[in-house]
């Protein structure tokens, strides 16, 4: 009998903390959320992909800014500094 009462016991610990699932602090977020449609999904995949491809176009101007221009302008502008 030891074994079922403890079984019963866990059971019921189980069962009180998935009752509470819903009511916590993310119980509203829980609750409104959903599965994005086909659209929002490639909309937020386009979006993601622009900002990446941005940051990365804009990463690449600095590269190349300060291992072509910088040299450059150290040489010509710089130099008696």
């Amino acid at each position: 009998m030891a074994f079922l009462d403890r079984a019963r016991r866990v059971q019921d610990g189980v069962d009180s903390r998935l009752r509470n699932v819903g009511h916590g602090k993310y119980g509203r977020i829980l609750r409104m959320a959903r599965r994005p449609s086909r659209d929002e999904y490639i909309r937020v995949l386009e979006v993601t992909w622009i900002g990446a491809v941005l940051i990365g176009l804009t990463g690449f101007a600095i590269y190349i800014f300060f291992t072509q221009a910088g040299p450059w302008l150290w040489a010509n502008y710089f130099q008696g500094l």
